[in-house]
């Protein structure tokens, strides 16, 4: 073959002139990675934004032309306009103080508070600024003021001003420096026409900013003017660029114009030379910029016309997509090789980045259109690429020997030349199968998973075309699941393969170790990394586990005191940091591990940290000898490289944005002016239900905030994303209810609490609980003295009766007794009378008996009590009396059957006595038989028993022959009553003794009365 080297060298100067122009361009393009835009699909209502501002909140608000007022948290946006009250959809300026909002607006101001509009009439609103407690409107006719009864009015400074368009306006600590469409002006007061008022140009001026001692003044068509020292004679003049809408001053020294045709241009404030620039060729929609504004987090947002919002922010990723050269988004395989990076770009088929920009790789038409899973390398360079249904691509260098002319010296030399040689291995040209999940080469030995056929160890020599199949390792081998989703090589030389269904195992030599379901779960294992001895497995909704235990027959899952942002896992690296990055469908996750495999800390990337690609392809991820990340997405192909960025540790800033009671916002305090106070809400008892909505923002994070929450002196609530807390029937008294939040980085906020007090019911406050209970306690005390008081006195009478009939009962029971006594008495003195003249002897012993006993009667008539043993002396002399008394003699006995000394027993006196005479004198004396008398006295714990017997005539025929009027009938009824008092009905018993025949042979009386003791 015959080659003109210089046709060689001139197209490959040619071919690295093309790549080098490409890489510059694209190199430009991918500039947008600093760059997240918002538009009317993420809930903005329209697309022209001409005013920004930030509250103390941390809330981003948006003045749109037609679409009305905008609220953005990071996430979601909330929109007010007219139908809210607002005076007009079309926004110029918004100023934000406290809780505050004032708008301009084309129809004049609306200043919102908390979410009611109020407006006021004044010309169109271009800028609204605050100096001390006065807030200034620059308008289309001058400028205004707002008074305390917000109310404006018009402040007049000079003739060429009242009526002028007033477009900006600032102060630099001596005088007033204004932008209007007539001109620039220097003021030393705002108050009135008087002091200086000094007019520097004439032409239009639309924006005003400082820096240190450098006012920069921009014209709308000439440029800007920088005056330093206020030397306006001196002023340098920044030519470009012109149409400006807006200047100001961010990261710190740098000076961002915003034009209406040409984007941003940020320009150095030492040198005055143009840095960069933002336009619709690097990353924006269109190039006409309204406004500017940094936030907190240090991201700078972007206000166009016609393009929605931009957010510019610095980052560590550089993304790659079909704006910036690809040919399609979705990234199916990444692999770096030779200083480059090799992708798998949708069904468009291969491409390579390196440094001389993004190359498109012919490949044969058997192989176009078709969905590469899978690429990698050997150690000589050559790309193996695994495909859906297409086989397996070979791509490299092969070295042939080639002949040249050389036309000069009319000679030929042989020179070695590399050949690009690209192969496609299937079915038709003897490799087994087609699909091919992935592939492992090393040396001249490669090994090919299928989808559902086990793995194939292959070698291939392009030199020759030469496909060699050593084995395919399946079911018979010892692969008990096929359908493998990843494979790896460890340093040990283990081929180690995950499958679908949870499976885990690895080839060593010829032979086969399959270990099963590792997880104890079926499981998809969509991802396997080797890092030194340990073992890390990505699942599908499982997360990561790991084992580095001696045969791997034991994983752990990776845990920590954070969790990863996702638990499907599709990508697993490590960087050169030993991070491990787990990939999952929202984005990246950095991950700090201890030495004992624990999650120290998490650092997730998404969306807002630059990674644009969003959910990341299975196992499109590799690092290339920078120690660059690449991951492959369905968005795109996302580069990382760790620059130092600074970061903002401030504690992130909590409020309550609402409280409601009984489900009605509470208007009538300041949240942010009560929180963290000595105020106390005071609530009704009916008041019972209180709701808290709590908010920290965080436009780069807001799905990273968490909260947690509690009531007194109760246990923190776990954290959780919400922000709204609802008590319900909480109890009467004071509460404090604290909250924290914390944002993505654990970074925890200031505490936020919040006072309240639940007043108690009228009937349940402890003054008149007290009242009502001394009430209640007194009246019950009056009722129980009247009620003591009547029974007192109804004891008293009952008492007075008692005594009264006691007192009749003792004078009848001695009126009786002494009604006895003289019937007695005649009777004895009649007998010692008729014993004095017949039996003078016997007298002696009458009298002396009779005078005894009577003496003894006297003594125990007043007593109420005497001793059993003076009873029985009693009753004795009586029974000896009556003796001597009667012609026929009778015996008589009386028998105690007691424990007890008859001293100490009392009884009543004369209980007895009248049974005795009844018995002697009707019964015995009129019977037919010597007299019998027995009395016999018994006791028990708690009665006294007296048996009266006789062998009389019986009690029965004795009343029958007693008149009516008889004292001793008389007696024997009173004294029955007495017993009856005494021990109650049926205290007394009395019977006839009779034979078997039916003869009467006497009388027994027995009667029973309460034991009473002396003692």
């Amino acid at each position: 073959m015959q080659i003109d080297i210089y046709t060689i060298l001139k197209h490959i100067l040619s071919y690295y002139l093309f790549v080098f122009c490409l890489f510059v361009v694209a190199d430009l393009q991918s500039q947008n990675k600093q760059l997240r835009a918002y538009t009317l699909e993420d809930g903005l209502p329209q697309s022209q934004v001409y005013a920004m501002t930030l509250d103390v909140k941390g809330y981003l608000w948006l003045g749109t032309q037609g679409g009305g007022l905008a609220r953005f948290d990071g996430s979601d946006f909330k929109v007010f306009n007219k139908t809210h009250g607002l005076a007009s959809n079309y926004i110029q300026a918004i100023k934000s103080s406290n809780d505050t909002l004032y708008l301009g607006t084309q129809k004049g101001l609306s200043v919102k508070t908390k979410d009611v509009f109020r407006n006021i009439d004044s010309p169109q609103v271009n800028e609204i600024l605050k100096f001390g407690n006065t807030v200034y409107l620059l308008t289309n006719k001058g400028v205004y003021k707002l008074s305390k009864d917000v109310s404006v009015e018009k402040v007049n400074l000079h003739s060429g001003i009242n009526n002028s368009q007033i477009n900006d306006l600032v102060f630099d600590g001596n005088h007033y420096w204004l932008a209007t469409n007539n001109g620039l002006w220097k003021l030393s007061s705002l108050d009135s026409e008087e002091g200086t008022i000094e007019q520097l140009d004439f032409i239009n001026y639309i924006g005003l900013t400082i820096l240190d001692s450098k006012i920069f003044a921009s014209t709308f068509n000439s440029g800007i003017l920088v005056i330093e020292a206020q030397d306006f004679e001196d002023a340098y003049l920044i030519r470009e660029p012109l149409r400006i809408n807006n200047i100001s001053i961010q990261n710190s020294n740098q000076l961002w114009v915003a034009t209406d045709s040409e984007g941003i241009s940020v320009i150095d404030t030492e040198t005055y030379t143009e840095l960069f620039t933002i336009k619709n060729t690097n990353g924006l929609s269109t190039s006409h910029v309204r406004d500017v504004l940094s936030d907190q987090q240090g991201n700078i947002w972007i206000g166009t016309s016609g393009g929605g919002l931009y957010k510019y922010f610095q980052n560590s990723f550089k993304h790659f997509n079909t704006d910036t050269g690809l040919n399609g988004n979705r990234i199916y395989a990444v692999h770096h090789s030779d200083n480059g990076i090799w992708i798998s770009n949708a069904e468009t088929g291969l491409m390579r980045i390196d440094q001389m920009g993004i190359h498109n790789i012919e490949l044969p038409k058997t192989f176009s259109e078709v969905k590469i899973k899978t690429i990698t390398s050997d150690k000589k360079g050559h790309i193996w690429a695994g495909s859906d249904g297409r086989g397996i691509l070979f791509k490299g260098k092969v070295q042939i020997d080639s002949i040249v002319l050389d036309t000069i010296k009319k000679s030929k030399k042989r020179i070695p030349i590399e050949r690009i040689k690209t192969k496609v291995l299937n079915r038709e040209n003897g490799f087994p199968f087609d699909w091919i999940r992935t592939i492992h080469a090393e040396n001249d030995t490669v090994w090919a998973a299928t989808y559902s056929s086990g793995i194939v160890k292959f070698s291939y020599n392009p030199k020759l075309d030469d496909l060699t199949i050593f084995k395919t390792y399946s079911g018979p081998e010892g692969v008990e699941d096929l359908y493998i989703k990843d494979m790896i090589k460890d340093n040990q030389d283990r081929l180690w393969y995950a499958t679908q269904n949870g499976h885990l195992g690895y080839l060593k030599g010829n032979r086969v170790t399959h270990l099963g379901l590792v997880l104890d779960q079926n499981i998809s294992i969509n991802s396997i990394l080797v890092q030194n001895r340990t073992i890390f497995l990505g699942t599908a909704g499982n997360g990561v586990w790991w084992s580095d235990d001696s045969n791997y027959s034991v994983f752990k899952k990776l845990k920590g005191a954070k969790t990863l942002s996702s638990e499907n896992i599709y990508q697993l690296i490590f960087d050169d940091q030993d991070y491990l990055w787990v990939g999952s469908e929202r984005g990246v996750d950095k991950i700090e591990l201890t030495k004992d495999i624990e999650i120290n800390d998490i650092f997730f990337f998404g969306r807002n940290d630059g990674f644009l690609g969003i959910e990341t392809c299975l196992n499109a991820v590799d690092k290339d000898n920078k120690g660059h990340l690449w991951f492959g997405s369905i968005n795109g192909l996302t580069e990382y490289q760790s620059i130092d960025i600074s970061l903002n540790p401030k504690k992130p800033n909590l409020f309550l944005e609402d409280v409601k009671v009984a489900y009605k916002s509470i208007d009538t305090i300041n949240l942010s002016v009560w929180s963290n106070s000595n105020k106390i809400l005071s609530l009704n008892p009916n008041q019972n239900q209180v709701s808290f909505s709590f908010k920290t923002i965080d436009v780069d994070h807001p799905n990273g905030i968490e909260y947690h929450y509690k009531l007194n002196e109760g246990d923190w609530s776990p954290w959780s994303a919400s922000n709204t807390q609802d008590f319900s029937e909480l109890n009467y008294g004071s509460h404090d209810f604290v909250v924290q939040s914390r944002n993505y980085r654990w970074i925890e906020s200031d505490l936020i609490r919040f006072s309240f007090h639940i007043e108690r019911p009228l009937h349940k406050k402890a003054w008149f609980q007290w009242i009502l209970i001394g009430i209640v306690a007194l009246m019950l005390i009056l009722f129980i003295v009247l009620y003591i008081k009547r029974l007192k006195n109804k004891n008293i009478k009952e008492q007075e009766r008692l005594q009264l009939e006691n007192h009749l009962l003792t004078l009848e029971q001695k009126a009786l007794r002494l009604q006895m006594n003289p019937h007695f008495i005649f009777n004895v003195l009649n007998g010692i009378k008729a014993m004095a003249q017949t039996k003078p002897e016997k007298m002696n012993d009458t009298v002396n008996s009779f005078a005894i006993l009577l003496r003894d009667t006297l003594v125990n008539s007043r007593k109420d009590k005497i001793s059993l043993d003076q009873e029985i002396k009693t009753l004795k002399h009586y029974i000896e009396v009556e003796r001597l008394m009667t012609e026929e003699s009778f015996d008589y006995d009386i028998v105690l059957n007691t424990d007890l000394d008859v001293e100490e027993i009392l009884i009543p006196p004369m209980l007895i006595q009248p049974f005795v005479e009844n018995a002697i004198r009707h019964g015995i004396l009129k019977g037919p038989r010597k007299g019998e008398l027995k009395i016999q006295f018994d006791t028990t714990e708690e009665q006294l028993k007296v048996i009266i017997e006789d062998n009389g005539i019986g009690i029965y025929n004795s009343q029958q022959q007693k008149p009516k009027s008889d004292h001793q009938s008389m007696a024997l009824n009173v004294t029955r009553e007495r017993l009856e008092s005494i021990s109650g009905a049926g205290a007394m018993e009395i019977k006839e003794i009779k034979q078997d025949d039916g003869t009467i042979e006497g009388t027994t009386i027995v009667f029973k009365i309460p034991l009473e003791t002396d003692y």
